[in-house]
C-alpha cells in the first residue's frame, strides 16, 4: 500500500491532477483535462490523465463515481489517526 501511495506521488503530473482535484472535486475527464491544458500549460492526452487517475485511484488518493453517463473524480481527503 505505501508503495502504491509512494509510487503515485513520485510523479510531478499526478501530483498536478491531485491538487486540481482537491481544489475542485467532482470533475469529468475532459474537465481536468482543459484544467492541465490551460492553468499548467500540460500538453497531455485524455488516455495519460485517464492513466495517472487510475494510479491514484489504486494508491487510494482519488475516487470516482459514475453520474449518468460521465464518470467524475474527486479527491479522497484523509486524515491521520496518529498524534
Amino acid at each position: 500500500m505505501a508503495d502504491d501511495l509512494f509510487r503515485a506521488l513520485a510523479e510531478p503530473t499526478r501530483r498536478t491532477i491531485l491538487d486540481e482535484l482537491a481544489e475542485q472535486s467532482g470533475q469529468t475527464l475532459f474537465e481536468i483535462c482543459s484544467r492541465l491544458s490551460m492553468k499548467h500549460r500540460l500538453g497531455i492526452s485524455r488516455q495519460a490523465v485517464s492513466q495517472h487517475l487510475a494510479v491514484l485511484e489504486a494508491a487510494g488518493l482519488v475516487g470516482t463515481r459514475r453520474e449518468g453517463r460521465y464518470r467524475t473524480s474527486f479527491a479522497v481527503l484523509r486524515t491521520s489517526g496518529r498524534r
